[in-house]
């Protein structure tokens, strides 16, 4: 069947129209049936289940649910493990020195804060939207977005049942319409059609570039011994260089779990360099592997992370619609947290939605929106800490913490020594040519503390129907061959934590395999390829990691 054949797709009419289900996304639908009862809302999440994808830390700030539920803390949630202990460590290869707490600013202290399952907190919300009448359809990608006159009047799921050779299956169906008065974008960190919108209305333009890091994650029920209910620890240094940025993070939460992960900063230069590998070396540190002894990797996944801060905000609203959270890039990267701020800026969104729909107006502008964030508790947070992504990408690791933590102080007395910095390169364009860097070396894994990649997206529980077609496509192969694999080594194999890519020789010439069915829908590689020539979209609905506490 041609496309010219293809059957009308069903159309459903909305007020609000959400595209994705993780804390942005269901807090602005919660937020606009308790303001507007009577508006009908649909939010469409590309995850088997509401969930699925959400991958976090997790250590989160209260203060979107205070907001959002008040009276959540009266309720069964699983918001159960307040912070009782925070510490901050700098390692070297074989020591640890702790910062004291005084010298912390006051905003990263974790007092009141919770440690908690990132997609089990989604899963409440949902239950809390549904019970409100918001409609969730889990499983439905959306992976178009519908214009008419050049206005958003909402986004079509993608068809089903579609073959790897572009043929129509015994089972094809086409998808859905969802048209809404108002489309708000709430799709996490380099979402698909949050960067076509990005792209088409210039929102980015006279902001600084959205920076971006690798979050990668393990679930560990460890010895009943090991486990210290309540601990949180961070770390920056070692395995890393003083001039790649990152860190690490230790929860113990719930019953004898441990969440450990590790964080890179994707405007990394040398190109041998292998996220993955290097959160399997952080966990042979002295003052990490103990606390594994006897444990149980019980699941992984890996996400890009926005790191931009407030100067890479991108403007919020176009005819339409609006992104909100992580979409737009309101992680607080010096305290680890984004899911408060993606929270308050989904409620701000709806609010004024809520109040365009009062006034009969639908697919305009919403520019209140626009004008309220930077004076809002979203713009107060992301203010008081715009330079230190900045200084650490300058001066590295020690000098560029030492004088952001120095400026989050100043900024909490209402000035800065630095004003507002430049992040300068996007990410892509940060990495030298293999002739110019150190090869690294990294050990084989042990399959007690530390890894291979293959094992680790098992534990992702990683699906995708395989005769589908290729959902990561590279627009030009011979650019991939010339300058990723010829000039640069082929960092793709090293960046991806899923195993997703790799060259391969065949007839003495090296060819670029894509193994999509892996692929865990992190990012890193929309974001990294040196010549954005690779480029992520949504897959069938219901494909990727799933994920059931991370």
């Amino acid at each position: 069947m041609s496309t010219t054949e293809l059957p009308a797709r069903e159309a459903m009419e909305f007020d609000i129209v959400v595209v994705g289900a993780g804390p942005a996304g269901l807090s602005a639908a919660i937020r606009l049936k308790q303001l507007a009862p009577d508006a009908s809302v649909v939010v469409v999440e590309k995850g088997s289940e509401v969930g699925a994808h959400i991958l976090s830390g997790a250590v989160i700030d209260p203060i979107g649910l205070d907001s959002l539920i008040p009276e959540w803390r009266k309720e069964d949630t699983p918001i159960k493990t307040q912070v009782t202990s925070d510490r901050f460590y700098v390692l070297g290869a074989s020591g640890a020195l702790r910062l004291p707490v005084f010298l912390m600013p006051p905003l990263m202290s974790n007092h009141g804060n919770y440690i908690v399952s990132l997609g089990e907190v989604c899963r409440y919300l949902a239950r809390k939207a549904e019970a409100l009448g918001v409609e969730i359809y889990p499983g439905f990608a959306a992976s178009e977005v519908l214009f008419e006159n050049d206005v958003v009047v909402g986004v079509a799921t993608g068809d089903m049942g579609i073959g790897k050779d572009g043929r129509h299956k015994a089972g094809f169906a086409r998808g859905m319409e969802l048209r809404g008065k108002y489309t708000l974008l709430a799709e996490g960190a380099r979402g698909s059609l949050s960067k076509v919108l990005i792209e088409r209305y210039a929102l980015g333009q006279g902001r600084e570039p959205q920076k971006f890091g690798i979050g990668l994650k393990e679930l560990w029920q460890v010895a009943p011994e090991k486990h210290q209910r309540g601990l949180v620890q961070h770390t920056l240094g070692w395995p890393l260089t003083n001039s790649t940025g990152g860190g690490s993070f230790l929860y113990h939460f719930d019953d004898n779990l441990v969440a450990v992960g590790f964080v890179v900063h994707l405007n990394y230069r040398n190109p041998y360099l292998s996220p993955f590998d290097e959160f399997q070396r952080f966990k042979t540190h002295p003052l990490i592997r103990n606390t594994f002894d006897g444990g149980k990797r019980i699941c992984y996944g890996a996400r890009a992370i926005t790191e931009g801060g407030y100067q890479s905000v991108p403007k919020l609203v176009f005819p339409g619609g609006a992104l909100v959270g992580c979409a737009a890039g309101f992680v607080n990267v010096p305290r680890i947290k984004g899911s408060h701020n993606a929270m308050l800026s989904g409620m701000l969104a709806a609010e004024h939605a809520a109040a365009a729909l009062k006034q009969g107006r639908a697919h305009d502008e919403l520019w209140s929106y626009e004008a309220a964030w930077r004076a809002s508790a979203v713009g107060r947070d992301l203010w008081k800490v715009r330079n230190a992504k900045p200084l650490w990408s300058k001066l590295g690791t020690f000098a560029g913490i030492a004088l952001g933590g120095l400026d989050m102080w100043t900024n909490t007395l209402g000035f800065s020594l630095f004003g507002t910095l430049k992040h300068g390169k996007p990410d892509f364009a940060t990495l030298k040519p293999a002739a110019q860097c150190k090869r690294i070396t990294y050990q084989k894994p042990d399959g007690k503390l530390t890894f291979d990649r293959l094992s680790s997206v098992y534990l992702s529980n990683t699906n995708h129907e395989e005769d589908q077609p290729v959902h990561l496509l590279v627009r030009d192969m011979g650019l991939q061959r010339s300058s990723e694999h010829d000039v640069y080594a082929g960092p793709s194999a090293r960046y991806c934590p899923a195993a997703v890519y790799e060259w391969v020789e065949e007839g003495g010439q090296p060819r670029f395999v894509i193994n999509a069915q892996n692929c865990v829908h992190c990012k890193t590689c929309d974001i990294k390829d040196p010549n954005q020539n690779i480029t992520w979209v949504a897959p069938e609905g219901g494909g990727g990691p799933n994920y059931p506490n991370m």
